[in-house]
């Protein structure tokens, strides 16, 4: 079974993909494609403006749209604020030593409170990063260079495969309902997608959990760790031997397994009810291997999906 067999909307590597932006995946064609002037805008290389201050007035231009372009880095602070004046002269540093491959944007957000309040900004300073119009990762507080250095690092090596080579230009992308926000995108979510993208599933795998690691209620990476989970446990099964072995209704792994090779056709509803009947013929540790093993099922599909909310019901009454 292969990625191409996954037909159901929602499901593995659709749940995979269902959190990042597509737009985000489509860019680098789309660049290599198109061949417009940029204008004004700093691009890796270019020798662009490498700080600017933002207002309220400016920032649909000098953030959304250049971000389209150029990874921006909004660095969100006040005259007063104590850490603000520790942690700037670090960031505008960092930002004339990448020579263009990212646009450092000040924020008063005192004289800009507009701003603040749309990004729901609690503390400052806060500093977020925004790519192709939306924040995708950030962080709070005056942290010291090394640690401002890593994260950046770590940023860049996150976008690399959505950005135009050195020297090349990138092309305007569109960027929806004008100056607003989507909702955050981690860069280990966009790397996920990257490897997925490129056939390794274990660095996908490595990108979720470390995303969960600092957000564990992120329902697209849980969808998405479940997902590649169950596609390399799937991996090495024979769906003949497995056919033939789940027709004993009392060999449960063979249930688990062709569960498993369900779930991967697309046959959700098959896959839940084949569980659920093995539930009720099992009891011990046996039921709850067979339990345990329906919810990482779940875990491939949003909460709401309605075959994840009957399974539930059903798996309650199995139980109960």
């Amino acid at each position: 079974m292969s990625p191409a067999d996954f037909n159901r909307p929602g499901s593995l590597y659709g749940a995979v993909d269902l959190g990042a932006r597509k737009q985000a995946l489509d860019a680098q064609a789309r660049r290599q494609a198109a061949a417009q002037e940029n204008p004004g805008g700093a691009t890796p290389g270019s020798g662009g403006t490498a700080v600017i201050d933002i207002t309220d007035e400016t920032f649909s231009a000098e953030v959304i749209e250049r971000s389209m372009r150029v990874p921006v880095i909004l660095d969100l602070w006040a005259t007063w604020c104590q850490p603000c004046k520790q942690l700037s002269p670090i960031l505008e540093k960092l930002a004339a030593e990448a020579a263009g491959q990212w646009v450092l944007a000040k924020v008063d957000v005192d004289a800009n409170p507009q701003i603040s309040q749309a990004l729901r900004v609690q503390s400052i300073p806060t500093v977020l990063a925004v790519f192709q119009g939306q924040a995708v990762t950030g962080f709070q507080g005056a942290l010291p260079e090394p640690q401002v250095r890593q994260w950046l690092d770590q940023l860049m090596e996150a976008l690399a495969p959505h950005l135009p080579p050195p020297g090349e230009q990138a092309a305007e992308e569109p960027q929806g309902e004008e100056g607003v926000f989507q909702p955050p995108v981690d860069p280990d979510l966009l790397a996920a997608e990257q490897a997925i993208e490129n056939g390794d599933l274990d660095a996908a795998k490595a990108a979720y959990q470390r995303l969960l690691a600092h957000s564990p209620n992120n329902e697209d990476a849980s969808m998405g760790l479940a997902g590649v989970t169950l596609i390399q446990r799937s991996e090495h099964f024979d769906p003949a031997d497995v056919q033939r072995r789940a027709a004993d209704p009392k060999d449960f792994e063979a249930q688990l397994q062709a569960a498993d090779l369900e779930m991967l056709s697309g046959s959700v509803e098959a896959a839940f009810d084949r569980l659920i009947r093995t539930v009720r013929q099992t009891s011990g540790d046996d039921r709850d291997a067979v339990r345990r093993h329906l919810l990482g099922l779940f875990e491939t599909l949003p909460n709401g999906d309605p075959a994840v909310t009957a399974a539930r019901r059903a798996l309650a009454n199995a139980l109960f």
